[in-house]
């Protein structure tokens, strides 16, 4: 199972990546890869070299009770490095599973455009984009806008400045959070602000996963201890899980 908050578990088919925007700087799976390359884990003999797993296409397939999957949560299953052929296996995964729930995310929605361009995306797939700042991120947000799914989220995470006025029409729902780890940079609170107030008036889901190892006092101490309260509660907004095949 997964630590991840807005998701249960996660698959990864696929592993590895490389840095395209302001927000891989710091990347967790870069850093994770490496130390279980170190530990001699299965699947990670190539450390951060994207690479495709095809023994792990039947994991979800094994699980009956219906579950949120983070699809690769170690790397980007729409890098041009890995096949549109791949991709139709994991799609055949998922539309072979439809008590489960999929959510993929990625920094290359261009792709993911692309991809779907020709083909259904299974409707039990959430369709995502990052958005860490105002020029590599927000432009993706009209790329994903382009794709037919049931839903289509936003990971504004981490939250590198004021991504001032954003689109949100056929957006779904928005994640927000502040960077951590090593060298991790501050989120301000009147950032979260704007992107709380826009929420609100689109009515669109809105989920706060951390303030990361920046408190919103601008002081830096661990992520446990700064911990997930935003305006004195928790926001855990999600959209409704697919509850039948073909609709809400």
């Amino acid at each position: 199972m997964s630590k991840i908050e807005w998701t249960e578990a996660t698959w990864n088919p696929v592993t590895g990546c490389t840095k395209v925007s302001a927000g891989c700087k710091h990347c967790y799976a870069e850093t994770l890869s490496r130390r279980l390359h170190a530990m001699g884990v299965n699947g990670y003999e190539n450390g951060f070299v994207v690479s495709t797993h095809s023994e792990r296409l039947d994991i979800p397939l094994r699980r009956k009770k219906p579950t949120m999957w983070f699809v690769n949560s170690m790397s980007d299953m729409f890098h041009p490095q890995v096949e549109f052929a791949f991709v139709d296996e994991v799609m055949r995964v998922i539309s072979q599973t439809p008590q489960h729930t999929y959510q993929i995310l990625t920094k290359r929605p261009g792709r993911m455009r692309r991809y779907f361009s020709n083909r259904e995306a299974p409707p039990n797939t959430w369709l995502g984009t990052s958005v860490e700042n105002k020029k590599h991120g927000v432009p993706r947000i009209d790329e994903l806008r382009e794709i037919k799914a049931k839903v289509r989220f936003l990971s504004v995470e981490p939250l590198l400045e004021d991504i001032g006025k954003i689109k949100l029409k056929d957006i779904h729902w928005v994640i927000v959070g502040g960077e951590s780890g090593k060298g991790a940079r501050p989120m301000q609170e009147a950032w979260v602000d704007n992107i709380k107030k826009q929420c609100s008036d689109a009515k669109v889901k809105f989920f706060f996963k951390q303030w990361g190892a920046w408190g919103k006092d601008g002081v830096k101490r661990s992520k446990k201890a700064n911990g997930r309260t935003y305006k004195g509660r928790h926001w855990d907004q999600m959209p409704a899980r697919l509850k039948s095949v073909g609709g809400y």
